[in-house]
Parts: C-alpha cells; structure tokens; sequence
C-alpha cells in the first residue's frame, strides 16, 4: 500500500472535512501518498484526482460540508461503470480507497470490494442509521442544530401560547428526533418505526397545551402524515376542546441541520474513524466499514452494512415516551 485515493459521497455531513484530513495525515504519516476523489463516485468514474498533502488539510476542521465536494452518482450500480473506476484508480497507480459516507456509499464500497478493489468505508451520515456504528459522522452535529430550533421555538410558543409541530431529518430513522424531542422537551415525538393512531397522538398533544398553554411536537420527516399533515389535523381538532383561537404551526428544518460547524464529537469521531481507516488498509483488512461501538473503533464487514438500516435505541425510545408530555 503506498497511494491512497479518500472521496466523501452522498448527502454531506458536518464532520467530513476532519475525516479527510485525518485519512490524509495519517497516511503521509505512514509514508503514503494520498489523493482525493472530486464529487464522489462520479469524479472516482471519470479519474477526477488531486494531491493532497497535509498542508492542503490544513485548517478544515471546523468546516461543514466536504472539501472534496459530493454527488448522486447512481450509475455507478452498474458493474461497467464501477470497472471503469476501478480503471482510473490503476492508471492513477492508487492502491486502496477510502469511502466517507452513509448506505447508500457503502452499498458502493461494497460492490468495488466485490469486484477485488481494496476499499474501506467510514460511517458518515447525519442519519445515524448505518448498521456498524453506534455514531456516525454528522448525527451529533445535526441533533445539536435541531435541539437549539426546538428551544428557540419553544420560547415562541410559551410566549404566544403556540403549538409548533417541529419536522427534523433522517428519511426513514428516527433517531434525530428521538434526541432531539428528548434534550429539547418535547411533549410528542412521532417516528417512522412506531405505530401510532394520529387522532390519539393530537388528543394528547391538545391535553398537554391545556395544562401547559403551550406545546412542541417533535416529528421525524419519514413519520406520517408529516408536519404539515399533522399539523392540519390538530386545526382540526382544536374545536372540539375549546382551543379554536390557538395557533398551531408548523417548522421544517430541512437541509439547515447539515450546515454549520461540526461539535466537538464529530471532529474527533471523525478523526477516529478516519484514523482507523488508514490503519485497516495498512494492515490488509478490506472490504470493511469503520465505526464505533461501545466507544472502541472497529470494523465490520460490508457485505453486512450494504443495503442495511437501524433506527433507534429501543430503550432510548422508551426513556423519551416516559419523559414526554
């Protein structure tokens, strides 16, 4: 092993730029010439490479996105095109790869692996739902994004006797809004892993503004019916119990939960789990996902996180229904 190639994919994570400059310095600490991959599997298709050296590095820690940018590139499910990456890293006289990203980057890690390319991922996604990690890159940087709109809007709502019905990210993992709803104190949380009757949830959410003059609603974006959904509903309902003059609104948070800064557990995750990567290609193991669990970096197999989802802590989740309301 003496030139690594390191490309960030799919959606960005605060927290990507310290992996990448930990692979990178890493690795010239090991006497190993790194490159960069632009934009992801489209630029690893099309042999879209740059040096790096540990002062190209320097001083992305503390910045949100990825330096080396990133793209949907969903042709590279076809096995022609992954060999013609495969190609471009030969002809660039690279002999290993690091994949930062979520599933859908793995499932692409998985399929070079596959194909006898030595490649090893590092878990990055705001998510929080690969299988293999207990944490991944980005997902206390996100929560920490969405725990502070949901105290800022608390103070709305408490001010103007409001119901703010708050939707955070995570497609189809609640794990966003399981912390979020818990460190911000909400009085509901919807997840898309929980079976729920949407009426009883706005009775509820209705008995607590009653006894509160307030209430916030914490509602992860893959939960039916949605913030908008549910909001509609509790206009609906507010009648019935005497609460037609209250306002009830509704705040997406959207992609403002990728931006900003990444904590302090990110970056040093992210250095972590961009260490461990290194030193697994170092080492001969390929073919794996770095990540952490029970606080130890370690690795697992790929061909067991391609393709593969989590959501949420059970017991954190009943912790939270206990806290609620």
């Amino acid at each position: 092993m003496r030139h690594i190639a390191v490309l960030t994919s799919g959606g960005d994570a605060p927290g990507m730029n310290a992996a990448i400059r930990a692979v990178t310095r890493v690795a010239v600490d090991h006497g190993l010439r790194v490159s960069g991959v632009r934009d992801g599997y489209a630029g690893l298709t099309t042999g879209h490479f740059q040096p790096l050296g540990r002062r190209d590095v320097g001083g992305v820690v503390h910045r949100a996105g990825t330096m080396l940018g990133s793209a949907r590139h969903p042709a590279f499910a076809e096995p022609e095109v992954q060999a013609r990456a495969i190609e471009q890293m030969r002809a660039a006289e690279i002999d290993g790869l690091v994949v930062i990203g979520g599933n859908g980057s793995q499932c692409g890690a998985h399929a070079l692996s596959q194909a006898g390319w030595p490649t090893v991922g590092v878990a990055s996604t705001i998510d929080n739902d690969l299988w293999g990690s207990d944490r991944t890159i980005g997902f206390d940087s996100a929560t920490t994004v969405a725990v502070e709109a949901v105290d800022r809007l608390r103070a709305t709502a408490t001010s103007h006797h409001r119901i703010f019905v708050v939707e955070v990210m995570g497609r189809g993992c609640g794990d966003i809004a399981v912390h979020a709803a818990m460190a911000g104190g909400a009085e509901e949380c919807l997840l898309p892993e929980t079976v729920y009757d949407v009426d009883t949830v706005c009775a509820r959410v209705l008995d607590s503004y009653q006894r509160k003059g307030h209430a916030i609603v914490v509602i992860a974006e893959g939960a039916p019916p949605g913030a908008t959904g549910l909001a509609e509903r509790l206009r609906a309902g507010r009648a019935a119990v005497g609460l037609e003059h209250v306002e009830v609104r509704e705040s997406i948070l959207g992609h403002v939960q990728r931006g900003g800064s990444p904590t302090v557990a990110d970056r040093v995750l992210a250095s972590r789990l961009g260490d461990g990567a290194v030193h697994a290609l170092i080492r001969g193991e390929h073919g794996v996902l770095v990540g952490l669990r029970d606080g130890h970096v370690t690795t697992t197999p790929l061909a067991q996180v391609a393709g593969r989802t989590k959501g949420p802590d059970p017991t954190l989740v009943r912790l939270m229904n206990v806290l609620e309301r």
